[in-house]
This record gives structure tokens, C-alpha cells and sequence, in this order.
């Protein structure tokens, strides 16, 4: 992040740094207006239930507007309802010139069937009612009032009819979730076509969004982060960091000489502040109070637009007033206003920064966001995609884009260091995903396979390995093709793997032991071979995807554990003994104080990570490896975690030798 107008703001502790290539190619559009992901959801356009995963920012909306089109047009079905989570969304699907560009049709809407407008949900049940029964071919509501609206019709009202469900990660497999149970009852009893998009699909917990047997169902269209990132045209880097505070953000700090959130929070960026969930152990649980302590860490506060609802603050930095949007108050009025400013913003000078509680995370358009800063610990992965994606839009006003996260720094001497410690893994894990997600892809075949290497393009991102298990089956296939990144969240969501990711267990045990046994909870229908394979690919990918691939002369070389690998030389072995997931834990040592470091590694021990036979047994060649190198057996009291962990594994092979003798 750039602060070169004022040197006392801190930069954050960059955990992931992007660069990408600007190639424009996300950016431009074919003969029909369409832009690249655009075009190749459109190839799936007859797919009775389509399911499109892209990024923020990558013309989603649109992307629908073409499909419900021919589908209006060309493949029998007579009316279009779109469901969107928030009435502020529906303006997305406004009307749209699409003709002019290329396509047999514009985008229109007959304004009585745009029901995400201000008024209570009985009248737009009422109207949604009436829609079906009219020769109207559009329609826009909320997700509230779909559900509401199905309570009273039956599926069989909508044969005939395409269901398009924005931002689909907010339904859930779980019986109790609404929408989720009103998808399932479309898709049993109803002819009705369906479209769900998203650009995140899995959720911040373990329920998947979709029973196995429904997602079967559906097509999918993949369209991953680093493909819309580097067809841009001006960004060219996104960082993705850490800051610590103590006590409360907005307070001041007498070593800092300031508050965490005044060191941090650079003026001259465009900026969303999203500040804590009122749930959570960082808010002060007055959320229009902390809206007042962040506009007084900037500034005094002037006036207030009557008309716009726009707050000015005149910085108490640099003396310039600050153009400041809250929407953390929920007085409709008062939201309808500065909600409706923002829709007509034209320029970077017509505001400055965004204070924001539950909104401006979805489907909310602020291309000259430079920043989002988030304070305090997000559970959902979902949520943190979401708040970087305000800040990835290409825009001329910046190259880098930035997402901070502001949290509470572990400390021994508090009483909720745990809480603390277990807020601050997360964060990073989130971080390790997004690291995984923003990388190029890459494709990876056994080294004696020639099969599929007719292009360039296959030749250049296909990387062979020695002992690579390829997936034969349809199944595997498909999971790797089109669900390795909610698998990865999946992995890293898991709280044994959180513990073990700083180093806590071995790589092979996490690589061979603990991923394997995740994969067979998400996928219990697999075979031993489809587990292997998939294992093999999700380890590979982190791993390569964690590391530098750097060209010198005619050959390629990845680091991988501190070491320079040729390409050629890559083995599964070798792969397997490293952990893929610690160079952040690496990276955040380098910027915190030994003292929390410790906090970080008590609260992990208070919290035993269980020892099994398996890993038992991949630890036994170490353990001969440590005493033959130290002459002493490890010491179950040691300081250093890996020497516990030995140490552990002796004591549970001993055990288990004891009560085969005993039963022998």
C-alpha cells in the first residue's frame, strides 16, 4: 500500500501479494457484448440447472441477462424471476442496452415488477402473485420475498418459468434454511429452469450449500479469480494483510501514539471500513457509537448533506474535508438516501470512504475502492471473499488494490487470549485460501503421460510429476475440475488442521493422513483410489501454488521448502513432505513479537491435537532420525513443538507394543 503523502501510516502485514499481467482480456467482448466470462456461461445457456461460480466484478448480471434472454427467446420458458439477498442489489438488474452491442435483445423491466424497491413484503408478495398471471416476462425481488411469495403458490406455478437465484452461497443444505428448502422443492416438483450464481460458493460453515445429489444436477461454469484479475486493464497487484490492535480499535494507544485504526487507515486511499459484527467479542455492541469514534480518528466532523446524506470530516491529518458515506445506520430514510448517492457516483472525488456494518459486501459497486479494511475476525470465507471483491474492481484511479483485516492481538496476559489465538488462525487461514484461489492454475499429469498436450496453452501450464496418481474416474475429475477450491476451504475450515498448519504436525501427516481423512468426511462416496487421487492433486496444487516457479535458461525451478526444485526432478514424495500451507505462519513471524508467538503456541497445546496410529508410524523413522542426531530420546516436556510431537508418538507406539504383548 502506498503512503507516500503521510509516512506515519503503517503498512499491514502482507500475507499474500499478487501481480498480475494486464492483459485486457477479461475486459474485452466479443461480437454479442459479451465479455470472456460472459461468453462462456452462455455456452451453457440450455442447461436446465446451471450453476455459475465467478468472482466479483466479472459481469455476472449481465451474464444472466443473456441467458434468461434465450432462454425467453428460444427455449420455451415465459417468465424470468430473479432473487437477489438485499433490495440494494436489484439495481444490478436494471434495464440494459444490450443490442447496441451486439445482442438480438435488450434487458427490459416493467418497473410494477421491480420488487426491490421500499414498501412491506405483503404488497410485493401481492405483486409477485399477480405476475405469474400476467403476460409480464421479468421479474426482480429479494430473496425474503421469494420465499415469502412460495409459501402461498405452488411449484407447479413455476413450470415454464427460470428461477435465477444471485449470491447462492446464502442457501444451505441445512433443513432449517428457507430458500434452501424452497430450491429443493423447485427442482422435485416444478419444470422450472434454474441459475445460481455466486461468486463464492462455499460458506463459512461445514454445511454444504447443496446435497450431493442436487449439485449433480447442475452445470457448472467456473470462472476463477486469476483469469478476471489479470485481464485487467489498470490493477496490477492485490495484497492481502494483517494489523493488530489492543483494546479497542478505535482507542488511543499510547505506544502507537495513536489509535490502530488512525495507523492504519490510509486517508488517500478510497476506502470501506466494514466494522465488527455486533455479535462479536470486538464490538463495543454500539455500532452508531464506533461509526462516531472512527469519524473523530479522522477528523472533525463538519456537516451532514441533508439531501445526499453524505458526512464531511475535515482530516485532522492533512486538513482536507473527508467525503464519508455511513451505512451502518439502518434508519430507512436516512439509508435510502446515501444508498441512492452511491448508485450515481461517477468519479473517485465524489466520496472518500465507506463505513459499513452487514452492507457493501455483496454485489455493491464502488470501483474506485483502493481498500476495504475490516476489523475484527470474519467466520465466514464467504463474507471475506466478498469484502476484498468491493476492492478488485479495475478502475484508472489505482494499480494496487488492498484488503486489510484489523484484529485483536493475542496476549498472555488477557483473559480471552484463546478466543483471541483462534480469531487470528482463522484470519490466516482465510488468507491461505485466497492465496490459493488469486494464484494461476496449473495442470498436473504423471510424468510418463503424453496424453492432451496438443496446445501450447496445455504445455505451458501442465507441470508432470513422478508418481503422480491420475484421476480416471468421472467423479474425481469432476471435483478437481470444478470444486478444488471449496474443498481447500473445506480443508482449512478444519479445527484439527488449523492446529496442526504452524508446524504442529508433520507435512507428511498432514499430507498423507489428515487431508485424505477430511476428504472422505466432504466425499463419503468415494473410492480408496478417488481419495488418493484427489488427495494427490489438492497437495500438489497448494504446494505449487505456495511456491516460486523461476526460469533460468531453458529450465524451471520451484521453491519449495526454502530450496530451489528442478521441474523435472518433481516427485509426490517429495511434494508430501511439505507443508503447503506455512509459509504465512512464516511471514507473520517475521512481524509479531516473540510473546505472541508464545500466546499463539500455548493456546494451540491447551488444545491437543490427537495422535493416530498412522501418524504414529510416519513419525517412527524421525524419531531414530532424533536420537541418533541428539543421543536422547525427545522430551515430552520440550518447549519446541515438533519435539513434543515425537515425543507423543514414541509414548503411543510404546502403548500400543505394550498391549500387543500383553494380548499375545
Amino acid at each position: 500500500m502506498e503512503n507516500e503523502n503521510n509516512s506515519e501510516y503503517k503498512k499491514p502485514i502482507n500475507l499474500v501479494n499478487v501481480t498480475y499481467a494486464q492483459t485486457g482480456k477479461s475486459k474485452s467482448t466479443n461480437e454479442l457484448g459479451m465479455r470472456e466470462m460472459q461468453a462462456k456461461a452462455f455456452e451453457a445457456r440450455s442447461a436446465k440447472y446451471l450453476l455459475l461460480k465467478a468472482p466479483p466484478a466479472s459481469g455476472k448480471s449481465r451474464a444472466l441477462m443473456f441467458i434468461a434472454l434465450d432462454k425467453l427467446k428460444n427455449q420455451g420458458i415465459k417468465k424470468v424471476i430473479v432473487a437477489v439477498p438485499e433490495r440494494s442489489i436489484g439495481n444490478s438488474f436494471a434495464p440494459t442496452e444490450l443490442k447496441k452491442y451486439g445482442f438480438f435483445e435488450d434487458w427490459n423491466i416493467n418497473p410494477r415488477y421491480n420488487l426491490c424497491t421500499i414498501g412491506n413484503e405483503v404488497s410485493k408478495v401481492k405483486s409477485f402473485k399477480e405476475f405469474l398471471k400476467t403476460d409480464e416476462k421479468i421479474l426482480i425481488c429479494t430473496h425474503a420475498t421469494l420465499r415469502f411469495a412460495f409459501e402461498g403458490i405452488s411449484p407447479t406455478d413455476l413450470n415454464d418459468c427460470l428461477v435465477a437465484i444471485d449470491e447462492f452461497h446464502h442457501v444451505s443444505a441445512d433443513g432449517a434454511n428457507i430458500l434452501g428448502n424452497v430450491i429443493r422443492n423447485i427442482m422435485e416438483k416444478s419444470s422450472a429452469h434454474l441459475v445460481a450464481m455466486t461468486g463464492s460458493y462455499f460458506r463459512g460453515d461445514s454445511i454444504p450449500v447443496l446435497l450431493p445429489e442436487d449439485e449433480a444436477k447442475f452445470i457448472k461454469v467456473t470462472y476463477n479469480y486469476y483469469d478476471q484479475l489479470n485481464g485487467y486493464e489498470y490493477l496490477k497487484s492485490l495484497g492481502i494483510g494483517y494489523h493488530f490492535y489492543r483494546g479497542r480499535y478505535y482507542k488511543f494507544d499510547e505506544e502507537r501514539g495513536m489509535s490502530a485504526l488512525e495507523e492504519i487507515l490510509d486517508e488517500n486511499l478510497k476506502t470501506i471500513i466494514h466494522i465488527p459484527n455486533v455479535n462479536s467479542a470486538e464490538s463495543s455492541k454500539e455500532k452508531l457509537e464506533e461509526v462516531s469514534h472512527i469519524m473523530d480518528c479522522l477528523g472533525e466532523f463538519e456537516y451532514q448533506d441533508t439531501e445526499t446524506g453524505v458526512c464531511f470530516v475535515k482530516s485532522k491529518r492533512s486538513g482536507k474535508i473527508l467525503k464519508i458515506a455511513d451505512l451502518v445506520n439502518d434508519n430507512p430514510r436516512d439509508r435510502d438516501k446515501i444508498v441512492a448517492y452511491l448508485r450515481g457516483v461517477k468519479s473517485p472525488e465524489d466520496i472518500d470512504i465507506i463505513i459499513a456494518l452487514g452492507m457493501a459486501k455483496e454485489g455493491f459497486d464502488w470501483p474506485y475502492c483502493q481498500h476495504a479494511l475490516t476489523i475484527g475476525y470474519r467466520s465466514s470465507l464467504t463474507e471475506i471473499i466478498q469484502i476484498i471483491g468491493r476492492a478488485t474492481r479495475d478502475s484508472d484511479n489505482k494499480k494496487h488494490a488492498q484488503f486489510t483485516n484489523l484484529i485483536a492481538q493475542p496476549d498472555a496476559v488477557e483473559d480471552d487470549v484463546t478466543i483471541a489465538v483462534n480469531n487470528m488462525l482463522k484470519a490466516i487461514t482465510a488468507s491461505l485460501l485466497m492465496e490459493q484461489v488469486l494464484a494461476p492454475n496449473f495442470k498436473f499429469k504423471p510424468m510418463d503421460d503424453d496424453d492432451d498436450l496438443d496446445s501450447d496453452e496445455d504445455g505451458e501450464n501442465t507441470i508432470k510429476i513422478r508418481g503422480f496418481k491420475k484421476a480416471t474416474s468421472q467423479r474425481a475429475k469432476d471435483i478437481i475440475e470444478s470444486d478444488l477450491n471449496d474443498l481447500k476451504a473445506r480443508i482449512l475450515q478444519d479445527d484439527t488442521m488449523i492446529k496442526a498448519m504452524p508446524g504442529n504436525l508433520e507435512p507428511e501427516v498432514i499430507n498423507t493422513v489428515l487431508i485424505p481423512k477430511i476428504i472422505r468426511e466432504v466425499y463419503p462416496d468415494l473410492t480408496d483410489d478417488e481419495v488418493e487421487a484427489v488427495r494427490q492433486y489438492v497437495v500438489v496444487d497448494s504446494v505449487i501454488k505456495n511456491g516460486e516457479v523461476e526460469e533460468h535458461g531453458s529450465k524451471k525451478f520451484i521453491k519449495m521448502a526454502g530450496s530451489f526444485v528442478n521441474i523435472d526432478d518433481i516427485n509426490i514424495d517429495l511434494i508430501d513432505t511439505i507443508n503447503p500451507f506455512q509459509k504465512a505462519f512464516e511471514i507473520l513471524s517475521k512481524n509479531v513479537t516473540t510473546t505472541t508467538l508464545k500466546s499463539i503456541q500455548d493456546a494451540i497445546n491447551i488444545t491437543k491435537i490427537e495422535m493416530t496410529e498412522e501418524e504414529a508410524i510416519i513419525l517412527w523413522p524421525k524419531i531414530n532420525d532424533w536420537v541418533k542426531s541428539t543421543g536422547t530420546k525427545p522430551n515430552i516436556n520440550s518447549h519446541e513443538p515438533k519435539e513434543q510431537r515425537l515425543a507423543q508418538a514414541l509414548l503411543f507406539l510404546q502403548e500400543a507394543k505394550r498391549k500387543r504383548d500383553q494380548n499375545a
